[in-house]
């Protein structure tokens, strides 16, 4: 779970949701997924930034990503949220980690929500939504290995500080 926060690190709930916006995209070989093109065969930037981000990530994870769903929302729902006890997400890992007994053995496919609503009203220019989408996907791709929020936190202090 990457939970989104405002400018003074207050929750933005963005709680309106948008269920026909849903949509899926089969990760593993990107190369034959339409590029960047939005539900309405319209191009959609923010589509091609999450493509851009799996694509960035080494061949060892891309390859162990298996059947992994990858699904954009504009937000999550209220419901979701207070399930979460998160005043708001940037995106949500829901599955099996790759670290768990049996993973490879589990018929329920591994999902990975990237919400579009939060990365728009946090991030103003282009540069600064791409390094999100980045770290975003990053981040929820990193629960699929088994990586907790814990250390994932450690591994930026250190990457910043050591």
């Amino acid at each position: 779970m990457h939970a989104e926060t405002g400018e003074r690190g207050e929750a933005d709930n963005g709680r309106m949701t948008f269920e026909d916006d849903r949509r899926q995209v089969p990760i593993g070989d990107t190369t034959d997924a339409p590029d960047g093109e939005g539900p309405d065969g319209e191009d959609d930037p923010f589509e091609a930034l999450v493509f851009a981000a799996l694509d960035s990530l080494p061949e060892a994870f891309r390859e162990r990503l298996g059947r992994v769903a990858v699904v954009i929302e504009d937000d999550p729902s209220p419901e979701l949220l207070a399930s979460l006890g998160a005043p708001g997400l940037f995106g949500l890992y829901q599955g099996v980690p790759r670290t768990a007994w049996g993973a490879d053995d589990v018929a329920i496919t591994s999902k990975i929500t990237i919400y579009r609503g939060a990365h728009l009203r946090n991030y103003h220019d282009p540069e600064a939504l791409a390094r999100g989408v980045t770290e975003t996907v990053r981040h929820e791709v990193a629960h699929h290995f088994g990586i907790s929020d814990a250390r994932l936190v450690e591994l930026a202090h250190e990457r910043n500080h050591g």
